[in-house]
């Protein structure tokens, strides 16, 4: 079985590097993009198995880049998983009407809680 694709929008480079060693180290192939724009590029190039974002980007934010996501009947189906130093409520409503799988606040995770997710979300369905 070929190993699951995840990309990781993030534009904060220790915590990409860490996400993306944690993931690795689980049998995962991570590509990073650093901003919203690289990142609808590299979906659209890579058609991972699972999105990890964050909201607050350069260029573009999470919130369009979702959208993006959503709009395009090639890309609509991959699960997409937040990551972000906002809880807004708001915030979390418009994702979840967007479809997302999860919201994972920075302040109160742990790279092992990330993994999990991402084995639940690509595994049990």
């Amino acid at each position: 079985m070929d190993a699951k694709k995840i990309l990781l929008i993030e534009d904060e480079e220790l915590l990409a590097g860490v996400l993306q060693r944690k993931l690795q180290e689980s049998g995962y192939v991570v590509t990073v993009a650093q901003d919203g724009e690289i990142g609808i590029e590299k979906v659209r190039k890579e058609k991972p198995d699972l999105i990890l974002l964050d909201m607050l980007l350069p260029k573009k934010d999470g919130m369009e880049v979702l959208e993006d996501i959503r709009g395009d009947a090639e890309l609509s189906y991959i699960p997409v998983i937040i990551i972000s130093n906002s809880g807004q409520p708001v915030e979390i409503e418009r994702a979840k009407e967007l479809g997302v799988q999860d919201w994972l606040v920075k302040t109160d995770f742990d790279p092992k809680e990330v993994v999990e997710k991402v084995n639940r979300y690509l595994f049990s369905q």
